[in-house]
């Protein structure tokens, strides 16, 4: 029943990107032009990787919503790190963005196993407390193109098989993602928690350890694509990527990760994502301004959690019948 609803889900998805896609290309033949879509994908590869990092922790019950703070931190410390050391190679960078994201990942996942306080107080905490840092560390001054070397800002643009690096990276990601949920007994974890966590643990699963390992992939994504952000946009200060953390929740919700746990998709959470970069890319060609994006994004979070809600409800209807008819 669970993979169905998440087919239906999916396959709605797509056939609304499909129709949003069918209505701007009506008008504006030109958005829908390889060349054009390719450049939407690139844009929309940080909210992509969020998006999966985030479903790891939404699937296991928790939530996370200082992975933007994460990559402002993240892309500051690795951008004042440039600026200190010109010459310190790529993957030396993305392993200190990684890491220390991870490790940031690790805190919010401790606080909540170790000290069981709710994730959504935890993180809500972290955040403000990660944006302060930067502000500390920088004191509140801002890191431009020309303080940054050449290869740290390159890297993301540099393209493979006529794609940017930082699209590989998203599609990397999703593959990564697909083996880890399918194919890995900590993926099968992450679903069990989120589904009943007290059978979880009569079959060995340690509840908290599971949701702290979700809150450091998390983190590590987060921290990833800080850099990648960072370099891509070449520009590095405290209120980067603010309010990110709406729309990574939004591309999770919209894509049928439901807030509850237990329930969601690798195949849903990039379509989410894909149908928000559509979006944020084709206001500014229908002359709608961008601020609206976060109206939409609210607003469809709404209406996935009703969807949700009256999917769960119709279930336990079914469910209570079926058992009067026993009776």
């Amino acid at each position: 029943m669970t993979k169905s609803l998440l087919k239906s889900r999916e396959i709605v998805l797509a056939a609304a990107i499909l129709v949003l896609l069918l209505a701007i290309a009506s008008r504006f033949p030109a958005f829908v032009a390889p060349s054009n879509l390719a450049n939407v994908f690139n844009d929309t590869a940080p909210l992509i990787m969020l998006a999966l990092g985030q479903m790891a922790v939404i699937v296991t019950r928790c939530i996370d919503l200082s992975v933007a703070a994460n990559l402002a931190l993240t892309g500051m410390v690795v951008a004042m790190l440039n600026t200190l050391f010109p010459g310190l190679p790529i993957p030396v960078i993305l392993f200190v963005a990684t890491s220390l994201g991870a490790l940031m990942g690790l805190a919010n996942g401790l606080l909540v196993w170790k000290l069981d306080i709710p994730p959504i107080v935890v993180t809500l905490g972290t955040m403000t407390v990660y944006r302060g840092i930067i502000f500390l560390i920088s004191d509140g001054a801002w890191i431009n193109a020309h303080e940054m070397s050449d290869t740290f800002k390159a890297f993301p643009r540099e393209t493979i098989l006529g794609l940017p690096v930082l699209s590989w990276f998203a599609i990397l990601t999703v593959l990564g993602f697909v083996l880890l949920i399918g194919r890995t007994s900590l993926g099968r974890a992450f679903f069990a928690v989120g589904g009943n966590p007290h059978a979880a643990v009569y079959t060995g699963i340690n509840v908290g350890r599971t949701q702290c390992a979700a809150f450091v992939l998390s983190g590590a994504l987060a921290g990833l694509t800080g850099y990648l952000w960072v370099a891509r946009y070449a520009v590095a200060y405290v209120d980067i990527a603010g309010g990110f953390e709406l729309e990574v929740v939004a591309a999770c919700v919209i894509g049928g990760i439901s807030i509850a746990g237990g329930i969601g998709s690798v195949g849903g959470a990039l379509l989410g994502a894909l149908f928000l970069g559509i979006v944020k890319n084709a206001l500014p060609v229908v002359n709608i301004s961008p601020f609206w994006q976060l109206a939409i994004s609210g607003s469809a979070i709404i209406i996935a959690v009703a969807f949700n809600a009256t999917s769960n409800r119709s279930k336990g209807r079914v469910i209570l019948k079926k058992a009067e008819h026993a009776q």
